[in-house]
């Protein structure tokens, strides 16, 4: 019986090579550097780490609506959202770049977005004592899952942007690694993963985020606690077994073109 060949087009001299001690150079760039900031506590704490956050991103808040700029930051905290559309569960995925003009679009492998007044004890009543705002009083969350996707556009366009930092406020880490921001290149290609600090049942607040050197950032991921939240939701702290986390301000760099010399790094 002959043996199974996995390899049935190479040589046997491209065999031996294969069979080398020597090892292949890597020729793949190294990783962009950032800088990570991040914080657990209260709103004071928050806001402080917050300011350190801003400043390293540069220049002024650019304002709602206002055309693309050449430098300085965008910011959303929710609480600006018409009555109309808080407290459901069909929040625009794309309303911070065509009505409230501030150059993100939301995806997520659930059904939907939802912002809420009532810290969720509109979907759960034994929520309403689990969850802290930073920003009064409207906290964000993705519906049917516990992920979603902030993809950054050219402030009021279609056209994919690139900012230099991303930082974003949890409510409620209470597992370690249960809230995380995942950062992508245009290329698709992961460069930088935070974890939330989280805490012992004190229902504090979480600050993390990532600066670096140029517009790099394509979109970012966030994995928000360890479920979506439902109807049936109980938090670990009030003895369920799954950390539910909830989001609140997020804070990043102003969009800047994708262009051809934007994807190597």
């Amino acid at each position: 019986m002959k043996p199974t060949i996995y390899a049935p087009y190479l040589s046997l001299a491209a065999l031996a090579a294969c069979n080398s001690i020597s090892s292949p150079i890597n020729t793949a760039p190294p990783p962009p550097a950032y800088t990570t900031y991040e914080t657990l506590g209260d709103s004071v704490s928050i806001a402080a780490k917050l300011d350190e956050f801003r400043a390293a991103l540069g220049g002024s808040l650019n304002a709602p609506n206002t055309p693309p700029a050449d430098s300085g930051r965008r910011e959303i905290n929710w609480d600006g959202v018409p009555a109309a559309l808080t407290n459901v569960d069909t929040f625009p995925a794309g309303f911070f770049n065509a009505n409230s003009k501030r150059g993100v679009v939301f995806t997520t492998p659930g059904t939907g977005f939802r912002i809420d007044s009532t810290n969720f004890a509109a979907i759960s009543a034994g929520l309403g004592a689990q969850f802290k705002f930073f920003s009064p009083k409207k906290l964000f969350m993705s519906v049917g899952s516990n992920q979603l996707d902030v993809d950054f556009k050219v402030v009021g366009t279609a056209n994919g942007g690139l900012v230099r930092g991303f930082g974003a406020v949890f409510s409620d880490v209470d597992k370690p690694g249960s809230a995380t921001i995942e950062f992508f290149d245009a290329n698709g290609v992961r460069i930088a993963l935070l974890k939330a600090p989280n805490h012992d049942n004190a229902q504090l607040l979480s600050f993390t985020g990532a600066v670096f050197d140029q517009p790099i950032i394509a979109y970012v991921r966030i994995t928000s606690g360890e479920a979506a939240l439902g109807a049936a939701s109980v938090d670990v702290t009030a003895g369920g077994t799954q950390d539910l986390v909830v989001m609140d301000d997020f804070v990043y760099g102003e969009p800047h073109p994708v262009t051809g010399a934007s994807a190597p790094y």
